[in-house]
């Protein structure tokens, strides 16, 4: 898709589209005749059913539960518009069953829950993960979203993935690879300032510290994180104790000074002098859409290596790069959690696939590049089967998580 040549897309385009919903059920097999329905439904489905009774692993080879992923949300965190509720949360749902079964050939079912509270939440997914092989959270509020995760990726033998952690964390560690090849510098190198310090902005910070960065200092809306300031919660005062190595406080403008790269997961706005005084060549990921942290001027004027979460900017930091591929390769190699390796081995795929034509403005492929999903599966697949053969534990890693 050339963004630059698409014609604008109109209010009536887009209501047209949606009218009816986007997602429809349908049949595998023939209903022509009677033997048809005698396979497909009774009496020979009893034959199945029964065989699942006593081999409950043949449910994922002969139903569809092996490749179905639920698309689980509360509507409580819906992409910029925030709090909206379950039922107008689900265009978003549908959209990203969608991306499931276009990008890596998993039927994926949407589910919105009328419920903020985290132990209903968590129970009525349970009820329904007979019907799945993976549940992919999606649009849930910080905190409320880790103990949600927390407590199915305890209670579930299937791998639980909240996206807006996780997929924007592979992401973002995928292009700061590329972006260090490009810079020659190594991960370990890097003095890393992240802007926002929701779910998103945590799991970054974990990915980052796992991938073998060791300078992050955090910041959210009252200003930089560090051990002792009070009051923070629970997740705040673990990601002190792990971040923020040189005792910084003040404001992001004081964490900037010195700091080669900026990951902004905020929506705040940056001025000039929040930037000036950061390191030359700087790495400027400003994530928030449609507004960018830093506006295109500042970016041009401060980074060598700019992305944002935009599709007509270069370098879009686009979640569709990670999730597909990562449930398919999960699900591929049986895997009942998805590991800190396994998002580590997405975040290696991801950017190899950039690499032949590695440069400043493209530092992560596009999310249309077909070879992303099965490179990315390929790789999730065999550091599950790793993880597996070498005894390495099923719960993601404790210095991710």
């Amino acid at each position: 898709m050339d963004t630059e040549k698409m014609a604008p897309i109109t209010d009536e385009e887009i209501f047209r589209a949606h009218e009816g919903g986007k997602l429809i059920t349908s049949s595998t097999l023939p209903l022509n005749t009677t033997r048809d329905l005698s396979i497909a439904y009774t009496p020979g489905v009893a034959r199945v059913c029964s065989a699942i009774q006593d081999d409950p692993e043949l449910a994922r080879t002969h139903t569809w539960s092996g490749k179905n992923v639920a698309v689980i949300t509360d509507g409580t965190a819906v992409l910029g518009l925030g709090d909206i509720g379950p039922k107008a949360s689900l265009p978003v749902m549908e959209g990203k069953c969608q991306l499931f079964g276009g990008f890596a050939g998993l039927n994926a079912v949407p589910l919105a829950l009328d419920t903020t509270d985290v132990d209903k939440f968590v129970e009525a997914v349970k009820l329904l993960a007979p019907s799945f092989g993976g549940i992919n959270l999606e649009d849930i509020a910080a905190p409320r979203c880790f103990e949600i995760e927390a407590k199915l990726d305890e209670a579930l033998d299937i791998p639980v993935f909240h996206d807006d952690q996780h997929g924007t964390a592979v992401v973002i560690t995928a292009g700061l690879r590329n972006a260090c090849r490009i810079l020659d510098k190594e991960l370990s190198e890097l003095k890393v300032v992240i802007s926002g310090a929701g779910a998103a902005g945590i799991a970054t910070t974990r990915m980052l510290l796992a991938a073998g960065v060791r300078d992050i200092t955090v910041c959210d809306s009252r200003g930089v994180i560090h051990d002792g300031r009070s009051p923070m919660n629970s997740v705040k005062t673990n990601i002190a104790e792990v971040t923020n190595r040189a005792g910084v406080t003040g404001t992001i403008r004081d964490a900037l000074v010195g700091a080669d790269t900026y990951i902004g997961l905020s929506g705040g706005q940056l001025e000039d002098a929040d930037l000036a005084g950061m390191a030359e060549n700087s790495i400027l990921f400003s994530l928030a859409n449609p507004n960018p942290e830093i506006s295109r001027e500042l970016a041009a004027k401060y980074g060598a290596i700019n992305a944002t979460g935009r599709s007509d900017y270069p370098n879009q930091i686009n979640n569709v790069l990670a999730f597909p591929g990562i449930f398919r390769g999960a699900l591929d190699a049986g895997a009942k959690r998805i590991t800190g390796t396994m998002k580590l081995a997405a975040t290696r795929a991801i950017a190899e696939v950039a690499q032949d034509n590695l440069s400043a403005d493209y530092i992560v492929p596009s999310p249309l590049d077909p070879r992303v999903a099965p490179t990315v599966a390929a790789a999730v697949a065999t550091a599950a089967r790793n993880d597996r053969l070498s005894g390495a534990p099923q719960f993601t890693d404790s210095t991710e998580e």
